[in-house]
Parts: structure tokens; sequence; C-alpha cells
């Protein structure tokens, strides 16, 4: 089932074969994660990528005065990593944390480079995923520089649909770089719109 998901989430790319989806099952990893665990903590090296099947992750960093600072929400038929620390294997300054029950598929990096040089759709469709990610990066960095908190809210309405009555405004308030309390008058301004 969970790996029908994650083939079905390359078909608006490019679709995989019968021998590609036999390969990618043979090395993704299914795990169940409980909530408040961890995927990966500060110091460690990000290892895997990893698509959610059901439930929530988050991404982020602790300041030295302790506060969080989300960085990316991966809900269901989404990927997250660390990138940087996957790639150059330094370790990563970022924590991957279940928010709810998640049950995960995970590639790790001599699997995923095996895939690329095998099987080229694979190379494509990760790279397709990468730049969307980038993209979305961009977006958000342009977003927390210049745009008032509620088009920040509204472009994480926008990008995180599913996420917004699931999560606690702390978690929002967080990605959106806000306090909760502002984001309450966020939202109660929105609504008498």
């Amino acid at each position: 089932m969970a790996l029908n998901q994650l083939f079905a989430y390359f078909d608006p790319y490019l679709p995989l074969t019968a021998a590609e989806k036999d390969e990618l099952g043979r090395r993704a990893k299914t795990r169940k994660i409980k909530r408040r665990q961890f995927v990966l903590q500060e110091n460690d090296v990000c290892r895997h990528y990893t698509f959610v099947v059901e439930g929530c992750l988050k991404m982020y960093l602790v300041d030295e005065q302790g506060k969080e600072h989300n960085l990316q929400f991966a809900a269901e038929n989404d990927w997250i990593a660390d990138i940087g620390s996957f790639h150059t294997e330094q370790p990563s300054q970022l924590y991957l944390e279940a928010l709810e029950p998640t049950q995960i598929i995970q590639l790790e990096k001599p699997d995923l480079l095996y895939l690329y040089t095998h099987y080229p759709t694979f190379d494509r469709n990760f790279r397709v995923l990468i730049e969307d990610q980038y993209v979305a990066l961009q977006r958000r960095l342009l977003q927390q520089i210049s745009a008032p908190a509620e088009e920040r809210y509204r472009s994480f309405l926008a990008q995180y649909p599913q996420l917004a009555a699931r999560l606690p405004n702390t978690q929002i308030a967080s990605y959106l770089g806000i306090t909760p309390e502002f984001l309450s008058k966020v939202r109660k301004a929105l609504s008498r719109k």
C-alpha cells in the first residue's frame, strides 16, 4: 500500500516502469514514527530522503536561545531531507521530528545514487522534485524578508492547505516568523474579510 502511494507520486513527472518500481521497492525502507520522535537530530548526518506516506514531519533549527524556527513541513505525499547534510555528509544543524504518528519511506544515499545511475527516470524525477523545492524555498525567503504576516499566512495556506487545521498555532507561527498571538490576530482579520 505505502509503496503504491510512492509509485503514484511519480506519475505526474515520469511514471515508473515495472522494473523501476521493483528496484525502488527493494531499496526503499518503510518505517512508522511516533509523535515527537526524531528522524534526524542536530549533529547527525542526514542519510535519507524521506517520503511521508501518512502523518506530518517538521524540519527546524534551534537557535542559541533555545527557540525553534520551523523551516519546512512535510505531510502526505511530500519529501523532506536536510539536502546540505545529505550531499556533503556533514553534520546537520537541523532536526526532523514527527508532529503526529507518521509512516515514512526512506531512501539511503547509496540506493538513491544507484537508482540515478541505473534508471535515468529517477535522476530526472528527483531533479524536478529538488528544483520544485528550491523554487518554494526562494518564494518563502522573499516573503519572509518583504511580505506582511497576513500575506505569509495566505501563502502557508496555499502551500499546506491540509495542515492549517492539523497544526497548533505555535508551529505555524514559528514557520511564519511571528508569535502565536499575532497569528491569532491575523486569522481573525482574515475571517472578517
